[in-house]
């Protein structure tokens, strides 16, 4: 029964593993794409990733610091 627990976690870390691998080769990408330096700024060119796939949103506005904090201490 010892053994069997000492197995365990490799047996599911190697099963883990092999569905993992099996992902990656079932995601169907041929062409991995590259990065190129168009006007100082880096583009992905090719790939299997349309620019509408990944959306980031606005960074959140600062929030306003109160009068008696944005002024320097009289005194």
């Amino acid at each position: 029964m010892t053994r069997l627990r000492t197995m365990a976690p490799l047996l599911v870390a190697a099963v883990l593993t092999a569905i993992a691998v099996g992902t990656v080769q079932s995601a169907g990408c041929d062409d991995p794409g590259h990065y190129e330096l168009v006007a100082g700024d880096y583009q992905l060119v090719g790939g299997c990733i349309a620019p509408g796939d990944i959306v980031v949103p606005d960074p959140a506005p600062a929030p306003a610091r109160p009068a008696e904090e944005a002024a320097p201490a009289k005194g």
